[in-house]
């Protein structure tokens, strides 16, 4: 009788490891078309007594969702839309949550769940090196929101920061603000980046360049780190006459800031953020800031890692979505 080949032959044949020849051999959807077509011509060249594949079925399975925060606000939503959302496709969430989840990379931590069938990253704190081998994995993966710059291959979702900062400071300048302070995130994000950018765009388009002494970066975008900045800045000789935020909760911060030096905002100091969290419309004046859509990106995130499970070819692999500016009362004319 002829010799049947063995599933470890089929790995020497495409290089591959032996798990990713089993996922390919027993029909499971989480297998990129490449790595599929490979294993298969190795199939026929083994012969016809080789191993032959399980048909392919994008059966119903469980995503791992892990958000290594405390689910408030911001966080909540995002995830509460992705569990949503999966649900109406018959896929279960394994979440992952919480600071504690931080501990681990998430390469070992998913390696502790067999059988799920992608992954959906929220803000990850990973290096973008770790997230391309979990691609690398053949593991079906988006990231939502990234904190630093993806390679191509690696799929994401996140708002327009750029655009919307513009549009932000835009309505600022617009107000008769020249020297405008700007309390901004971590340097290492690329949320902070794409936003002081788009900052120093609406500056240039009225002649203004932003001055180095007017921005202030923290390690954590909260409402303290957002007092504290917002204190340097209100201390100087020559104070900024408005403050855009990093976000709400910094914004916040920057409100408590004029306060406690009795300036009145708007009158003496103008402040925005950017979310659009419920706090921005609790704050007194409320808080004008500009409007993440947390929900869609959420969504999004499910519709793209649907598409990776079934196999399509994704031709825009960085998705991101447009902003609105919503104004309050807290942004008004410079005084002269």
């Amino acid at each position: 009788m002829e010799k049947r080949a063995t599933v470890r032959e089929v790995a020497a044949a495409t290089g591959m490891s032996i798990a990713t020849v089993s996922r390919v051999l027993n029909g499971q959807a989480n297998v990129a078309t490449h790595t599929r077509d490979r294993v298969l011509q190795a199939l026929r060249e083994l012969g016809s007594n080789a191993p032959q594949p399980r048909a392919t079925h994008p059966s119903p399975g469980s995503v791992y969702v892990r958000c290594p925060y405390l689910l408030t606000d911001y966080f909540g939503l995002v995830v509460t839309s992705i569990a949503e959302t999966l649900a109406l496709h018959d896929l279960e969430v394994v979440l992952d949550s919480g600071v504690s989840s931080q501990s681990a990379p998430a390469l070992s931590r998913l390696a502790g769940r067999p059988g799920t069938s992608g992954a959906i990253l929220v803000l990850p704190p990973e290096p973008a090196e770790a997230l391309d081998v979990l691609r690398a994995a053949e593991v079906p993966l988006v990231v939502v929101d990234p904190r630093v710059e993806l390679p191509r291959d690696v799929v994401s979702v996140s708002a327009a920061h750029f655009a919307g900062a513009r549009k932000l400071m835009a309505h600022v300048v617009g107000l008769g603000h020249r020297r405008v302070g700007v309390l901004g995130g971590p340097r290492e994000w690329l949320a902070s980046d794409g936003r002081l950018a788009g900052y120093a765009a609406a500056l240039a388009d009225v002649g203004v360049l932003g001055a180095p002494e007017l921005v202030r970066h923290v390690p954590e975008p909260t409402e303290e780190w957002g007092r504290r900045a917002a204190g340097e800045l209100l201390d100087l000789g020559e104070r900024p006459t408005a403050l855009v935020a990093f976000n709400d909760k910094m914004a916040v911060g920057a409100l408590k800031a004029a306060r406690e030096r009795g300036l009145d905002v708007p009158g003496d100091v103008s402040v925005a953020g950017f979310d659009d969290l419920d706090l921005s419309r609790a704050t007194t004046p409320g808080l004008t800031t500009v409007r993440q859509p947390l929900q869609e990106m959420g969504r999004m995130a499910v519709t793209l890692l649907v598409r990776l499970l079934r196999r399509h070819e994704l031709e825009a692999t960085h998705v991101e979505l447009a902003t609105d500016l919503m104004v309050r009362g807290s942004t008004g004319p410079a005084r002269g």
